[in-house]
């Protein structure tokens, strides 16, 4: 392919791209790709898993334990010994004879073989029995540890996701700002030329274009910052996401009842609910500790069997020694624990504190989640109210920066009221921005301190992002040039 027909398909590739819809990744999306993705969350589904094999574990304690040893084995032994004996010389048994020492030599070589059965049955081990309730506790709070990971993603992306959009809005205003600014500063400089305008004047708007690139560079950086928090949850990096319309429905919580919520996350945070699960188990760590206290009682049964090919050299005199063996043994083991050195008493001991820090815990946990829901609740209701109050605020800033730029150009108002006005136009649109956002995030806390909190509720606030937005590629920013010297 020659080099023009290279430049005509890029033309027409270009052209495609440019007038075919641009797709913006939604939040639902996101957090698909972070469930993927996320290592917090694969971390507790791992340790969910490992917990799961808890009650497995208890329960075989209960049922017979088999166990199988053998040996084969070449054995050679050589010994050497002496003995008493006494030897009648006159074949009179009256007579007490002679003692004499008599020395024995022994030599053996043997191939044997043995193997031992062995099969226990607990009767009666009270911490074996405590310790399978415990794992069931165990089991329960693997699975709202686990929960409760879903959800805190949830929450972590929403943030991220919301918190991203809420830095590109700030930057596209700074930007604006600062364009506006520059123009002022350039109209500035002519009026200053002319005679129209004192330095004063000049300096003014240079100084607030100053402020203005400063402002621009902060909200890159705030921008790249949240979406490297975003690219930490998925691992992908994102150009387009959905962002809610300028007439995003701004709906109440329902109930809207403030202590109802509190009722809820009391009863379902799943926080709560696994610091609750953690004092029972910590209440049967306690069972099992003071089982040591307790005798136990085994059933076993034992089969052994042994077999040699032996021949042994006895004083020279050589012969077959084989041996076998086989023995059957049944019976009902009790011990009785006595003393352990304070062992038991201090295990004792150690898990009743522990008993009590997983109740204080649980105390801790219950707060947090009232206040968790009380902050929500009452951030949802504030934020609702302050998006209403913004949004008027904005359009207020703007006829007000229009009117003063009017009241400029007439010679009613300086340079440092245009300013202004556009100062807080500017602060205007990034607080109601970051405020449709902080509602969003604010519905998302709510249902995740209720314990409620499900991908749906996601989907629901999904249908809110119908706006595809463009984020720009930020790049680590150099110091701006420095702008000219005032003239004159």
């Amino acid at each position: 392919m020659t080099t023009r027909s290279l430049l005509l398909a890029g033309c027409v590739a270009a052209a495609l791209l440019a007038t075919s819809p641009v797709r913006a990744e939604n939040l639902v999306e996101v957090y698909q790709a972070a469930v993927r993705s996320d290592p917090v969350l694969r971390e507790a589904e791992a340790r969910r898993s490992a917990a799961l094999e808890l009650k497995p574990q208890a329960r075989g304690l209960l049922l017979p334990q088999v166990n199988l040893a053998g040996q084969y084995a070449t054995r050679e032994s050589d010994s050497e010994s002496t003995f008493t004996q006494r030897i009648d010389t006159d074949n009179d048994p009256n007579t007490p004879g002679v003692i004499v020492p008599v020395p024995n030599t022994q030599q053996a070589d043997a191939d044997y073989w043995n193997y031992d059965a062995t099969l226990t049955q607990s009767l009666f081990r009270w911490d074996q029995w405590q310790a399978l309730k415990r794992a069931d506790a165990q089991v329960a709070v693997a699975e709202a540890t686990y929960r409760a990971a879903q959800q805190n993603l949830l929450v972590r992306v929403s943030t991220a996701y919301f918190d991203v959009l809420a830095a590109e809005d700030t930057l596209g205003a700074a930007q604006a700002t600062l364009e506006a600014l520059t123009r002022q500063l350039e109209q500035a400089d002519k009026r200053f030329e002319v005679g129209l305008i004192a330095i004063t004047d000049v300096q003014e708007a240079r100084a607030a274009h100053d402020n203005a690139t400063a402002g621009v560079i902060a909200a890159k950086r705030a921008l790249a910052t949240s979406q490297e928090v975003l690219r930490e949850l998925t691992n992908e990096t994102y150009a387009t996401l959905a962002k809610p319309a300028t007439d995003m429905p701004l709906t109440a919580p329902q109930p809207a009842d403030e202590q109802g919520w509190v009722d809820q996350a009391l009863q379902n945070n799943l926080d709560v609910i696994a610091a609750r699960l953690e004092s029972e188990v910590a209440a049967r760590d306690v069972k099992v500790a003071r089982a040591g206290h307790l005798p136990t009682v085994d059933l076993f049964a034992q089969h052994t069997e042994y077999d040699a090919d032996a021949t042994q050299t006895n004083n020279g005199l050589t012969g077959p020694a084989d041996s076998n063996q086989t023995n059957d043994t049944i019976g009902v083991q009790v011990r009785v624990p006595i003393f352990s050195g304070g062992a038991t008493q201090s295990r004792v001991r150690e898990t009743v504190y522990l008993q009590r820090a997983a109740r204080e815990r649980l105390e801790a946990r219950q707060r947090a989640a009232e206040r968790e829901a009380r902050d929500a609740y009452l951030g949802v209701i504030a934020e609702r109210a302050r998006v209403q109050a913004l949004a008027q605020a904005v359009k207020s800033s703007q006829t007000a920066l229009e009117a003063t730029e009017a009241g400029f150009e007439v010679g009613t108002r300086t340079t440092v009221d245009v300013l202004a006005a556009r100062r807080t136009l500017f602060e205007a649109q990034r607080d109601f921005a970051r405020s449709r956002y902080d509602y969003l995030i604010n519905i998302v806390r709510l249902e995740s301190a209720a314990g409620g909190l499900v991908q749906e509720d996601l989907a629901g606030i999904n249908s809110f992002l119908t706006t595809p937005t463009a984020l720009p590629a930020v790049r680590p920013q150099t110091a701006p040039a420095p702008s000219p010297p005032p003239p004159g």
